[in-house]
């Protein structure tokens, strides 16, 4: 048995959501351009350098994340290439969750059920993702 449920959104729900996942993009973005603000600051920075086998410096690597963060949050505020903003917001989430592989001892207390407030921190933003899925623009919508 087979179903699959409908639920019709109002389209001001849509709206609301897609601005409220901007307003964090670009807020928690903005921070990272401030040196010891953001409080992810250091596990970005760490995190980075293991997917890039340490290649962009570390000043470099958190302002472009700020930067990739806040173009993110941009478009979507504006509505504008809601797509390409969900693209590239994927595949940050992808890699917010590494440091639970990476860095299991700043994740979890009780692993794999006891997290951390880094890994509560992390396990968030399945809210995120899922939130994403849902305003996915329908064929022909940017």
């Amino acid at each position: 048995m087979n179903s699959v449920a409908t639920v019709s959104v109002n389209r001001r729900h849509l709206y609301l959501l897609r601005i409220s996942i901007g307003v964090i993009y670009l807020w928690f973005g903005a921070l990272k351009f401030f040196p010891g603000i953001s409080p992810a600051e250091d596990l970005a920075i760490h995190t980075i350098n293991k997917l890039t086998f340490g290649i962009i410096p570390q000043p470099v690597n958190i302002v472009l994340l700020a930067i990739i963060e806040c173009i993110v949050g941009g478009l979507l505020i504006t509505g504008k290439y809601v797509r390409a903003a969900l693209v590239i917001l994927f595949s940050h989430m992808a890699c917010t969750f590494t440091p639970l592989l990476f860095f299991p001892d700043l994740s979890f207390k009780y692993a794999p059920y006891g997290f951390t407030l880094v890994g509560q921190y992390i396990m968030k933003n399945i809210i995120i993702i899922c939130a994403a899925l849902v305003i996915w623009p329908k064929k022909g919508q940017s």
